[in-house]
């Protein structure tokens, strides 16, 4: 009932820059939080940068300093601009909402969308 759908990946030359977009639809109540994740081949999925409802953020320290997650609250959508990627960032990026009130809680995820950075 809820879906996620991602755009922006595709490949991009190293210090250059690319622009994740993840829009929430369908039965859409009580966000917590958005973030993106992403998952190196036979590796857990680790923790990019996540924004709350309340607006703040956290990123991996890994790409402080050159990722900025921002929301669109109107339009339950959540970006990543992504500055000065270096050929490490390559890997698959998956969205993710937290979404629940009270007593509920609800995890989501995207399909995942490939980024790929070349020497």
């Amino acid at each position: 009932q809820v879906q996620l759908v991602e755009s922006g990946g595709g490949l991009v030359q190293a210090g250059g820059s690319l622009r994740l977009s993840c829009a929430a639809s369908g039965s859409i109540f009580g966000i917590r939080a958005m973030g993106w994740y992403r998952q190196a081949p036979g590796k857990q999925r680790e923790l990019v940068a996540v924004i709350t409802s309340a607006g703040s953020t956290n990123y991996a320290d890994s790409v402080k300093g050159r990722f900025t997650i921002s929301r669109d609250s109107a339009k339950n959508t959540v970006y990543l601009q992504m500055n000065n990627l270096k050929p490490e960032d390559t890997d698959v990026y998956y969205c993710n909402l937290l979404m629940g009130r009270g007593v509920q809680k609800n995890d989501y995820w995207g399909q995942g969308t490939q980024v790929t950075v070349s020497s």
